[in-house]
């Protein structure tokens, strides 16, 4: 196969509900949009469906049946792992369940200091610490990188 063919579509798991928290999904659709091997990326921000008013029975079911759409389709997941304390954001955690239980390649991408839980760990294929990171990971050879530090 050509190495300059892109053939992987990737959802981004990750919230935006802040500042901080844009600029790390941003630095990660970046990266993305340089790997060679990533055909499209889903990212919910881009998704909100402003047709409807925000938070409307219609706006919910919309964008709740666009990311899970996007979860089947994709080859793999990409998460920022975004948290301090003990809770990561419902949203993240929801789908990295649902993508676990789909069977798509996990790759965590943690940049905070925070202790992860063993759940989130123990369901990850690639471990990364930095955004940019992701742009050269190889998703047709789909290295492996495990997690090695202290759990919650």
């Amino acid at each position: 196969m050509d190495p300059n063919t892109r053939t992987v579509r990737v959802f981004i798991a990750s919230p935006f509900f802040d500042k901080e928290q844009l600029e790390r999904i941003q630095r990660l659709e970046n990266a993305l949009t340089r790997n060679p091997y990533v055909s499209e990326f889903y990212s919910a921000r881009f998704h909100q469906n402003q047709q409807y008013p925000w938070g409307s029975k219609g706006w919910r079911k919309v964008v709740f049946n666009l990311d899970l759409y996007y979860l089947r389709r994709a080859d793999v997941v990409v998460v920022i792992h975004d948290y301090e304390g003990l809770c990561t954001d419902s949203g993240t955690a929801f789908e990295l369940g649902y993508a676990f239980a789909f069977q798509k390649p996990i790759i965590l991408i943690k940049e905070k200091t925070s202790v992860p839980n063993l759940m989130l760990i123990e369901s990850l294929h690639a471990y990364l610490t930095k955004a940019d990171d992701i742009a050269s990971y190889d998703f047709l050879r789909m290295p492996p990188l495990s997690y090695e530090g202290p759990l919650i």
